[in-house]
């Protein structure tokens, strides 16, 4: 079966349960970016473990998990803003606990690794979070928004890039990226920012735009950066767990760095 033909089946399957557990409850649109969270965080640890390192996967994975799940306790006011002071005796405990492993002749550079699964994956997963619970109640159409562009302009990036990509983006990290396919998916995610400013009046025109060139922008370093991470450990895709795309870090790359420019944007101008 051709990718192509592998990322439609990928996409009528996935997008549909996404867009539901969205719009469905809070509680449901909660759930299912900590399993994806999760998903995406055990992969990279599962990835360091290939290249010799031995980050505490389960545990590192558990308070990534945990830092979710005060995200939406406390941002949906169930539990009180302190309550995310949990996070550094749970983050602490990471010394602790590899203090025990006899094992590891590299303990601080493991306690490093997982410490950068967390930061790297939960912490941009719990950021979603908070921006669908901003201000005044849940607010869906600020992630379908932002899933809506950041899926533009992946998509608009891979035809024109596979149509017209001719000038390298960045050789020496990503050799199949081009000028021309980050072009398309610029066109692409702007085409969307449009129909966001007509018809989604959560954000003001100028806001969805920025929102827009944000995403556009840190997408495609978030895609760069996974890229390297794979090259320096001599791996194509990160998995197979989504057929046509790889695995979960592959199809999730660019949020992890276009979230917490976004939530920022939108703390301080929206």
């Amino acid at each position: 079966m051709s990718n192509l033909r592998q990322r439609i089946i990928a996409a009528v399957l996935g997008v549909p349960i996404i867009l539901l557990a969205i719009w469905y409850r809070d509680w449901s649109f909660a759930l299912l970016f900590v399993i994806i969270s999760a998903l995406t965080q055990l992969e990279f640890y599962r990835l360091l473990g290939l290249d010799g390192n031995q980050p505490l996967t389960a545990y590192g994975t558990a308070v990534g998990c945990l830092i979710c799940v005060l995200a939406y306790f406390i941002e949906t006011e169930r539990i009180d803003f302190d309550n995310y002071f949990l996070i550094c005796p749970a983050s602490s405990m990471i010394f602790l606990i590899k203090l025990y492993k006899k094992k590891d002749m590299k303990p601080f550079t493991n306690i490093g690794f997982t410490f950068l699964g967390i930061i790297y994956v939960a912490v941009p997963f719990a950021l979603l979070i908070v921006m669908a619970l901003r201000g005044d109640g849940y607010h869906p159409m600020l992630v379908v928004g932002f899933l809506l562009l950041m899926w533009a302009s992946d998509v608009g990036a891979y035809f024109a890039g596979t149509k017209f990509g001719r000038r390298k983006l960045f050789e020496r990290v990503s050799p199949k990226k081009s000028w021309e396919g980050s072009l398309g998916g610029a066109i692409a995610s702007g085409l969307v920012a449009c129909l966001l400013a007509r018809y989604d009046p959560i954000l003001e025109p100028w806001q969805w735009y920025c929102v827009g060139a944000i995403i556009v922008v840190t997408g495609t370093y978030g895609d760069l950066v996974e890229s390297l991470f794979k090259r320096s450990i001599a791996i194509k895709d990160s998995g197979t767990s989504i057929p046509g795309h790889g695995g979960f870090l592959d199809r999730f790359d660019g949020l992890l760095l276009a979230a917490p420019f976004i939530v920022t944007f939108l703390k301080l101008f929206a």
